[in-house]
């Protein structure tokens, strides 16, 4: 699973941010592990620096091997609070997405990507 981060000019961290949400997600997505190629993490400045509530956005984009994207957005007042509050939202939608595959007794269900692509 890939790990990529993407900042707007006015989020401050650099390469100790880039590095903290790469072992945040590996950490907190590894029972998705299996299932995604390609995390990507945007961070923006909604108030472009200037002091505002809730001005942090974090939008993160999970691909699933041979699935459509799954995406999610949070804000908060802080670039970490937001992305917590991102990846919160993307294991709930990971989990209701990728636990169509298999029902509750772990066997495939009658939901398989090939038989909704025909």
């Amino acid at each position: 699973m890939q790990v990529q981060v993407h900042t707007d000019d006015n989020i401050q961290g650099g390469e100790s941010l880039a590095q903290w949400i790469q072992e945040e997600a590996t950490a907190r997505l590894g029972r998705f592990r299996e299932h995604l190629t390609r995390i990507e993490v945007f961070l923006t400045d909604t108030a472009a620096g200037k002091a505002s509530v809730n001005d942090k956005r974090c939008r993160v984009e999970a691909r699933p091997a041979g699935r459509q994207p799954v995406t999610v957005t949070a804000d908060a007042d802080k670039v970490a609070d937001a992305f917590t509050g991102a990846l919160e939202k993307l294991m709930r939608a990971l989990d209701a997405d990728l636990g169509r595959l298999k029902d509750r007794h772990a066997r495939e269900t009658i939901r398989t990507q090939e038989q909704t692509e025909e």
